[in-house]
This record gives structure tokens, C-alpha cells and sequence, in this order.
């Protein structure tokens, strides 16, 4: 048995949650994951995977085993990554995630640039508005805005963004535009989902005054991109990054409100699993991303 190739498959198996998912993931047959795995347990004694008819989950001894199979993996690749590249150029496989705004708002542009800069690099992402956990997902590197959870993470800040209100200027023709802070509780405004109080708003203004509100709405989300897609509608008032809502705004199909209210700034973080070693891509994505934002937030408006 050649223990890295099953430890591989075992990974693997995890990450896609069956047999058949991990072999077309690894181009080999579901019977020769399955040989693999069982060999795996074999060699260690313990069971490492609950089998069901519909699904697979890890045992105790399973979990405890796969945390320490993905340290052992990405040692590897980073050893021969050290060994391997040439030039500036990286090698092997960069797993991450972020929000589904923010990775086909900024991130994409500099994915297709890094690639470019890297074609032996394979990159394979996954956008979720949920936080999802690093490790259990097997992936490298997120990227989270404002909110980190509690999860056991390394974080650093790679840029900042502005949060924006708007509304369509059909929407402030039928209800009034909203002058002050205290207004918004007046008015539809559209609550997202993993916000922590979303019907509590806060506003920071320029001259460093603070105010809170709490607001009310008929549409509730887990995408800021849906809801910004709501208030173009005239349906209401999109409270989002100003990744998500700006393009609108320079469309004209939103109007920013209480520009002066919305001086608040969050930041925009990479994060990586409590790792003693971080990678050569995952350090190369990361401080690309840091000066490809930075690049950005320094353009004329």
C-alpha cells in the first residue's frame, strides 16, 4: 500500500462526502478509493469512515486522523513547491473560499491575473455567503469581510471597504428619501441573513457622531447581490459593501443615502487554518490580493 496515495483518498472521500465523488475528483475507479481507504484502515487498525447507503462521516479516530493527513499533504506540496518552482512561478493546487459577492466582484479580476502570472498553478475556489470551516472542507485559504466567527483561524487584514445604503430612485419617488438615521425605521429596508442583529443598523458619521437604528423590511437574504437586485426593483432599501452596490450606483440604478452616515469601515480579511507553515501560494495569493485591493481603493472615483 502506498500510504500517501491513501491517506489522499481518504481526504478526499471527506471533502466530497463519497467514494464516487472522490474517484472522479482523483481520476481513478470508486472501487480503487474504496481499496484504498479500506487498506488505510487496515494499516492503522481503526475505523476511520462511517459507510452508509447514502452517505459517509467521520468516526472519532477518523477526524482526529484527517486534521492531521491535511497538515501532512500540504507539508508535502509546500516541500516540493520550494524544490519545484522556477522563477516567481508556483505549482500545485490553491483551495479557497469567499463570499459570492466579493469573489465575482474584486477577487475575480485578481484570480485572473494571478493565474496569468502562475499557469502551473491550479486554483480551485468555492463562493458561499456561509462561513464554512477550513479544515473540515480541506481548503487553504477564505476570505471573510467584517466578521470572523469563532472559528480557530489565523487572520490578517488584506484591505478595507465601505458598507453603502441605497435605494432606487423609484422607490424614493413613492416613500421619501430618509434624511437622518432615525428615518430608515420609516422605511423597507432589507435585512442579510449572517449579519449578527441585522435589524439593528449602526451609523458612523464624518464628524464622528454614532447612531443605532433598529429598522424593519419585507425581504430577508443570504445574498447581498439578490437584495441589491430588490432595491433596483424599487422595493426597498440594500444596506451592503461597497463592492456589491457601487456599480449600481454608477449605473444609476441606485441612489446612495446619507452619504455622510456611512463613514464606517470594515475590513477584509485572509485567513488560514492555525498552521505552523503557510504555503508559498497561499503567502503569494495573499499578498497579491493585499496589493491588488490596495491598487483599487487608490483609483480617482
Amino acid at each position: 500500500m502506498d500510504r500517501f496515495e491513501a491517506m489522499q483518498a481518504f481526504c478526499k472521500v471527506v471533502e466530497q462526502g463519497s467514494f464516487a465523488a472522490a474517484a472522479e475528483r482523483l481520476d481513478i475507479s470508486t472501487s480503487a478509493v474504496s481499496r484504498l481507504v479500506a487498506q488505510l484502515e487496515a494499516h492503522l487498525q481503526a475505523r476511520l469512515l462511517n459507510r452508509t447507503t447514502r452517505r459517509t462521516s467521520l468516526t472519532d479516530d477518523g477526524r482526529a486522523y484527517y486534521e492531521r493527513c491535511l497538515q501532512l499533504i500540504a507539508d508535502l506540496e509546500e516541500a516540493e513547491e520550494l524544490v519545484a518552482h522556477t522563477g516567481s512561478a508556483l505549482r500545485g493546487t490553491l483551495r479557497l473560499t469567499a463570499s459570492i459577492g466579493f469573489g465575482i466582484g474584486p477577487m475575480a479580476g485578481a484570480l485572473a491575473e494571478f493565474s496569468r502570472r502562475n499557469p502551473a498553478l491550479k486554483i480551485d475556489t468555492s463562493l458561499s455567503d456561509n462561513q464554512v470551516d477550513l479544515v473540515e472542507a480541506g481548503l487553504d485559504m477564505g476570505i471573510r469581510i467584517g466578521q470572523l466567527g469563532s472559528q480557530n483561524v489565523v487572520a490578517r487584514t488584506i484591505g478595507r471597504t465601505r458598507i453603502l445604503m441605497c435605494a432606487s430612485a423609484g422607490y424614493l419617488a413613492q416613500h421619501g428619501t430618509p434624511q437622518t438615521p432615525e428615518d430608515m425605521a420609516q422605511h423597507n429596508c432589507f435585512t442579510y441573513a449572517y449579519t449578527p442583529d441585522s435589524h439593528m443598523w449602526r451609523f458612523q458619521h464624518l464628524d464622528g457622531r454614532k447612531a443605532e437604528v433598529r429598522i424593519k423590511g419585507t425581504h430577508h437574504g443570504n445574498n447581498s447581490m439578490l437584495l441589491r437586485e430588490l432595491a433596483c426593483q424599487d422595493l426597498g432599501i440594500v444596506r451592503a459593501p461597497d463592492f456589491i452596490l457601487q456599480s449600481a450606483v454608477d449605473r444609476g440604478e441606485l441612489v446612495e443615502l446619507l452619504p455622510d452616515w456611512t463613514a464606517n469601515m470594515i475590513n477584509i480579511y485572509v485567513i488560514y487554518p492555525s498552521r505552523r507553515h503557510l504555503s508559498a501560494k497561499v503567502r503569494g495569493f495573499a499578498n497579491f490580493l493585499q496589493e491588488w485591493l490596495a491598487r483599487d481603493e487608490a483609483k480617482p472615483a
